[in-house]
């Protein structure tokens, strides 16, 4: 039974966080890697959802984490007055994989939902708005994403790569692959996505493999950029 001081969420945020980060390379988890005094990459991906309890939304943060991830979780106590946070167990039946640690997350999520990714951290003028800014597009598309504009092929295979064509003044997917081997006809990727409660469901396609992208046709919110910090290099 929810508690009566515990509101209902306005949005969830899924924040998957299980994964080991092998091509860091590092002795700690990447999103916690320093890139100014107090502040980690997983900081910086958090600022977009920061902004949307700043906008007096009330956030529930579902973290899907693994027993190699407590330094994350204890990290993340630094939000715990800002937002209503629910930490779960990747479920090995749902799938190794970041599809896996989505679905493990979807049965705790109310509302409309984001994806937001720890390792992900997106820049720009206008940066910390745009997941606000997606979630007020999702009322009338269904579904949107925060994207960069990129044609580089090697970005593209290792990116959720999309094809992005303005039509009737508003910026558009036209199609999307996760990671594909052919990037050719691709001229973006996203980096957070926003869905709907009624379409949510659909959230693990977008980074599976064998099932159409749902992001086809998903309003696109274009930012200066967006840095994947998978490598140190990065």
């Amino acid at each position: 039974m929810q508690s009566p001081s515990t509101p209902v969420p306005d949005v969830s945020v899924i924040l998957p966080c299980a994964g080991h980060g092998t091509r860091f390379g590092a002795p700690y988890p990447k999103e916690l890697h320093c890139l100014a005094p107090g502040v980690t990459v997983l900081d910086r991906s958090l600022e977009a959802v920061v902004e949307l309890a700043k906008s007096g939304l009330h956030v529930r943060l579902v973290v899907v984490f693994a027993p190699h991830k407590l330094d994350t979780v204890s990290h993340l106590a630094r939000y715990a007055d800002m937002f209503q946070m629910v930490f779960v167990y990747q479920d090995e039946s749902c799938g190794p994989g970041l599809d896996g640690a989505i679905r493990s997350a979807l049965p705790m999520t109310r509302g409309p939902v984001a994806l937001v990714l720890p390792d992900i951290v997106v820049s720009g003028a206008d940066a910390q708005g745009t997941l606000l800014d997606a979630l007020r597009q999702v009322e009338v598309a269904g579904w949107s994403v925060v994207a960069a504009a990129e044609r580089d092929h090697d970005t593209l295979r290792q990116m959720g790569a999309l094809a992005v064509a303005e039509a009737g003044g508003v910026l558009t997917v036209g199609a999307a692959t996760d990671k594909p081997a052919d990037p050719s006809g691709f001229n973006a990727f996203w980096g957070m996505v926003a869905v709907t409660e009624s379409e949510a469901h659909r959230l693990p396609d977008v980074v599976g493999t064998g099932t159409a992208s749902p992001l086809a046709g998903a309003v696109a919110l274009m930012v200066e950029g967006i840095v994947n910090y998978n490598t140190p290099a990065a």
